[in-house]
């Protein structure tokens, strides 16, 4: 009995709906703003000019994480409260049919039938709807959808993520702008996939190489355009 009061378990599965946004936003921040300052600077484009495509870049993508998140989301929202509407009016027209619904369910789930009645009969009498958003459709509190937290992540992490290339800009000597900036922010890439790898209890290895592998093969496809269309301008 002692063991299992003194035991714990630290899930991260509540950390889902926020930590996504602000992991994409941030990777997005710097790799799209690191990459449009790296294909800028390879069509020999001076530092002022650097830096207000840099910028630019920095409030335009801020804006459009938080749009996009925000359709999308909402979006998903839409369905899930659709689906909960539908679910409600089932359970006040046909109860025993979804008496029947949440019994193979939990078959499938490995209870004998009379049990997996038994089951289903008190879950229904303690919190039908909850059940069958839990059971049947898969919607809990810690998946369900919420547009503006993933907006305001994503807009947030995006301007953080993205000014950390504008800064390295401003501290890089003009002819080494490149470099320093590829350098640099393939270093945030992989301290930003190894936090985010550690808060969702994942990989920390995995992350880092996959985003810094993104990160890089980004820079090194504008720098070529960039390059390209600077020798033909």
């Amino acid at each position: 009995m002692r063991s299992l009061l003194s035991h714990s378990e630290d899930h991260r599965v509540h950390r889902i709906g926020w930590l996504r946004a602000a992991v994409l936003g941030a990777n997005d921040g710097i790799v799209s703003t690191a990459s449009l300052i790296v294909g800028v600077a390879a069509a020999a484009a001076k530092p002022a000019d650097i830096l207000i495509a840099g910028a630019a870049g920095l409030v335009a993508g801020a804006m459009s994480m938080a749009a996009g998140e925000y359709v999308s989301v909402s979006s998903q929202s839409d369905t899930e409260q659709a689906d909960v509407a539908r679910e409600r009016k089932e359970l006040r027209d046909t109860p025993e049919s979804e008496v029947d619904e949440l019994t193979e369910i939990y078959k499938k789930r490995g209870l004998e039938e009379d049990l997996a009645r038994q089951v289903a009969v008190k879950m229904m009498a303690h919190d039908a709807l909850g059940a069958h958003m839990r059971d049947e459709l898969g919607i809990s509190e810690f998946t369900t959808a919420r547009p503006v937290q993933a907006a305001l992540a994503s807009a947030a992490t995006f301007s953080i993520g993205a000014a950390l290339p504008l800064l390295t800009v401003l501290v890089s000597p003009s002819r080494a702008v490149i470099p320093v900036v590829a350098v640099a922010s393939l270093g945030f890439l992989a301290l930003l996939g190894g936090v985010g790898a550690k808060a969702g209890g994942a990989r920390v290895a995995r992350a880092t190489v996959r985003v810094t592998f993104w990160g890089a093969l980004a820079m090194a496809l504008t720098a070529g355009i960039g390059a390209a269309l600077g020798t033909v301008l």
